[in-house]
């Protein structure tokens, strides 16, 4: 999996079909633009390649946090391009949207994947940590993880992600209202409470990695048609009302449902074996290589 890492990104490939993607940007996963530019090509890459992945799993490759979130030294990644040229205000400001739509889209890249991201947490997860994994589609943690929507002690609302998927992943208003606007730290039996986790693994990091890795594993053995529709009808659904879902899933399946992995699976069944599924998408550059 050389091919998919990057200066501070680790891809493997410890499964067939599952990617362990381990943030690797030493001493605390702090987030400069170089480095959510290659996590956001990470995926789209996997993705136009045509790649054989059905489920993947988000960790840190350090011990003690998972992110430190925004790299605040970092003078492009929170808009400034470095120079001492002076724009007028509305020009200030077109370049600012210009650069929070690409690092909100960077960040988005694992909902846009066809494929189940799994993300796995353990010690600090702050501010833009937050953002990054509100998108995924599991989100597991360790049980001695600490979260933090940390925007608001800087001065700003949080802009990335949080605000747009929290209100919408979460169960809890009055809770996820409090821990933004006081941005304190909150553990993972709150966030468990919050429905921002949906499982809190006793231990650290390779307890959360394991169990994270172990379901990853177990989805990638289903039809990678359904997984993948069933991604994405959830999606759809999150964002449109119930009609407007069922008319939706209605047309999307009158097309899956023609899908060779249902005969697959039943033969499988019948002969009591595993059954062995085509890959969503034929390898494209991979295969010239």
């Amino acid at each position: 999996m050389s091919q998919y890492s990057s200066k501070w990104i680790k891809v493997s490939e410890p499964f067939p079909h599952v990617l362990h993607i381990e943030l690797a940007r030493a001493p605390v996963n702090a987030f400069c633009k170089e480095f959510w530019v290659a996590y956001g090509k990470l995926f789209d890459t996997l993705v136009d390649d045509g790649y054989d992945v059905r489920a993947a799993v988000i960790s840190s490759s350090f011990p003690k946090l998972f992110t430190a979130g925004l790299d605040l030294s970092d003078a492009a990644a929170i808009g400034s391009n470095g120079t001492e040229t002076v724009l007028d205000n509305a020009r200030t400001s077109l370049q600012t949207r210009k650069m929070l739509l690409a690092f909100q889209h960077a960040i988005g890249a694992p909902e846009r994947a066809p494929f189940p991201v799994i993300v796995a947490v353990h010690g600090h997860v702050i501010g833009l940590g937050c953002d990054l994994i509100g998108v995924c589609d599991i989100r597991y943690a360790a049980s001695n993880t600490s979260f933090a929507i940390k925007e608001v002690d800087i001065g700003l609302a949080p802009d990335i992600g949080s605000l747009a998927f929290l209100p919408k992943i979460t169960g809890n208003q009055s809770l996820l209202r409090e821990l933004t606007y006081t941005a304190r730290a909150f553990s993972a039996a709150e966030a468990e409470k919050l429905g921002l986790v949906s499982k809190v693994v006793p231990g650290g990091r390779d307890e959360v990695v394991k169990e994270a890795l172990d379901l990853a594993k177990f989805i990638a053995g289903k039809s990678p048609i359904a997984v993948s529709g069933s991604k994405h009808l959830i999606t759809h659904s999150r964002d449109h009302s119930v009609p407007e879902n069922l008319a939706y899933t209605g047309a999307w399946n009158a097309a899956a449902l023609l899908t060779n992995d249902i005969t697959d699976q039943l033969k499988a069944t019948a002969k009591k074996e595993k059954p062995k599924f085509a890959a969503l998408s034929v390898q494209t550059k991979l295969s010239k290589l």
